[in-house]
């Protein structure tokens, strides 16, 4: 059996089985064979974009950790300038190129090739990513190797010969109406570059491109053939995918925004400060419907599938909403895509000599000061907020909003007699489509779990994540409790073990000045509040003896005299 498509969609249920109606009883036959030649041809070498989506695809890097492992080849001789948009290679590495593709597969896998750049504003001072001996197909850091050989194979195909197919489309006519139906198959008559790299695409292009195609058996015109099953299958129209941060590199360069050097620290800079996150989706199980034909019968039957998984995407925190909205409002021009590009474009005027630098500065700057001046004189602190309902409790409103530690959600107003009530929004959860009855669900904590040794266990979130209170000490909840369902036999262990810890961390205690003699990973040292401060090593041996007079005395040395901090080392992106 092989798969026939019919080039037809329905927007009903009624049309596809009234096409399948018309195929009872009926016969097929094969009206006509094509065989039509064709080829694929290799990508250019990379350039540094290139690199960064297809490390992303091919071995799940994110851009900034392609970027330092190819930084860590470059500085190593390994591999030519990392950051370019160039394609084209040297004469130098032509001529090793055909040197090896030859050596290695014979003279008929050899094909010179020059490549052009799309990109008319690319800047193409160094040549295409590339190994700078031809001859290492690989090196022996482990760490560096999966991209060195990616480089390497890139490189190599490049300068290989077309892979050439032959596709056959067979033309199935139905006796019983005038519609057709296709087979279609490939063969793969040489494999010329495939032999050593082929190119990955995202997921959804994959998706989109999907032809199912497959091997043929041996057909004949008018032959006719056996039916075994017609198939009508319901499917659903899908949103845009989210981005990868592969797929996003590749809009970025398409929208003309930033240079090679910049993709790899904007999608870090998102990331770092909590505009974006990445993250997976689980799916949904959905049903669809399909329609069978079979043995002359029509049959309905529901079968389903996973739709919505989303596997390391960039999700819009409500941060970074709240941050877009403001900015498009009072920095429209700056928020249009095109304005980045725009200047880009003025940059290379610029350094053409074409405008003066300062002219061109002046043109943004001015009106950009007036702008910012205004914004900060004027505009209202954003927060995001929307109303869901009223609490069906005390009546009053219920919203949700960006606080000070994040989004939260809120009963009652700040102008209210009564303090209004505050929850955290979960990990999982958006200010921009959570519902009322999921926000109330927020105000059960905390929760009392009852009664151990003579105290009560409550279970709650603060600003530094879920805890459990008893006897009015506090312990962090390990993230594989979820604080809206664990239970007092699971939280009382918990308070236990992490009680006997903190004990075994405590050297001495003096509440009345909230100063705490601890141990730590690296000695024993004094907190006070919410700081910390390092006991002279000559002191540390005898530091149970020491008294609260000499502990206030090193907390006084220490803020006279801080610590000078080394500065961190710059990573290399």
């Amino acid at each position: 059996m092989f798969s026939l498509r019919k080039e037809k969609k329905y927007a009903d249920e009624k049309g596809a089985e009234d096409f399948l109606q018309s195929c009872l009883k009926a016969d097929y036959t094969v009206s006509d064979i094509q065989v039509k030649p064709g080829k694929k041809s290799p990508a250019a070498p990379f350039t540094t974009s290139t690199l960064q989506q297809e490390a992303s695809r091919k071995l799940g890097y994110g851009v900034s950790r392609t970027m330092l492992l190819a930084q860590k080849l470059y500085e190593s001789g390994k591999i030519t300038y990392m950051r370019t948009d160039s394609v084209s290679l040297s004469d130098t590495a032509m001529e090793s190129l055909k040197k090896e593709i030859d050596s290695k597969y014979g003279k008929k896998y050899y094909q010179k090739r020059a490549f052009k750049n799309k990109n008319e504003n690319a800047q193409e001072a160094h040549e295409a990513i590339r190994p700078t001996y031809m001859e290492n197909d690989t090196v022996e850091d482990a760490d560096l190797r999966r991209l060195y050989e990616l480089i390497w194979k890139r490189t190599m195909a490049s300068q290989m010969a077309d892979a050439e197919l032959e596709k056959t489309t067979a033309i199935i006519k139905i006796s019983t109406n005038k519609e057709e139906l296709k087979a279609s198959g490939e063969v793969l008559k040489f494999d010329g570059f495939l032999k050593v790299y082929r190119e990955d695409r995202d997921d959804d292009e994959v998706a989109e491109e999907e032809d199912q195609e497959g091997m043929l058996p041996p057909l004949t015109v008018n032959q006719k053939l056996p039916f075994v099953e017609m198939r009508a299958t319901e499917r659903f129209s899908r949103p845009l995918p989210r981005y990868t941060e592969a797929s996003l590199v590749k809009k970025l360069e398409e929208l003309g925004i930033g240079r090679p050097s910049t993709y790899a620290p904007t999608i870090s800079t998102i990331l770092k400060r909590g505009y974006v996150e990445k993250r997976d989706k689980e799916g949904v199980i959905r049903l669809f419907r399909v329609l069978k034909l079979k043995q002359d019968k029509i049959s309905k039957v529901s079968e389903q599938e996973t739709t919505g998984a989303e596997k390391s995407k960039l999700f819009p925190s409500d941060l970074g909403l709240v941050v877009t909205d403001f900015l498009k409002q009072h920095f429209d021009d700056i928020m249009d895509y095109n304005f980045t590009a725009r200047i880009e474009a003025e940059f290379d005027e610029v350094a053409s000599g074409k405008i003066e630098w300062n002219n061109m500065i002046d043109d943004f700057y001015i009106p950009f000061k007036k702008d910012v001046d205004n914004t900060i004189e004027t505009a209202e602190r954003i927060s995001g907020e929307r109303e869901l309902g009223v609490d069906p409790v005390s009546g009053k409103k219920l919203l949700v909003r960006m606080g000070r530690y994040g989004p939260m959600a809120q009963i009652g107003e700040q102008n209210d007699e009564e303090k209004p009530k505050f929850a955290k929004l979960k990990n999982t959860q958006s200010i921009e489509t959570i519902s009322l009855e999921d926000a109330l669900e927020l105000f059960k904590l905390p929760r009392n779990l009852g009664v151990f040794e003579g105290a009560d266990v409550t279970v709650s979130i603060g600003r530094f994540g879920p805890y459990i209170a008893h006897d009015k000490k506090f312990y962090s909840l390990a993230k594989e409790f979820d604080p809206y369902t664990i239970s007092f036999d699971e939280a009382t262990p918990i308070v236990v073990e992490k009680r006997a810890t903190k004990e075994q961390r405590t050297i001495k205690v003096f509440e009345k000045e909230k100063i705490q003699l601890l141990r730590g990973p690296y000695g024993p040292y004094i907190k006070q509040g919410l700081r910390n401060y390092k006991i002279p090593k000559e002191k540390q041996e005898t530091v149970e003896t020491l008294e609260l007079p000499e502990i206030k005395a090193i907390i006084e040395e220490v803020k006279a005299n801080p610590p000078k901090r080394v500065p961190r080392k710059k990573k290399s992106s």
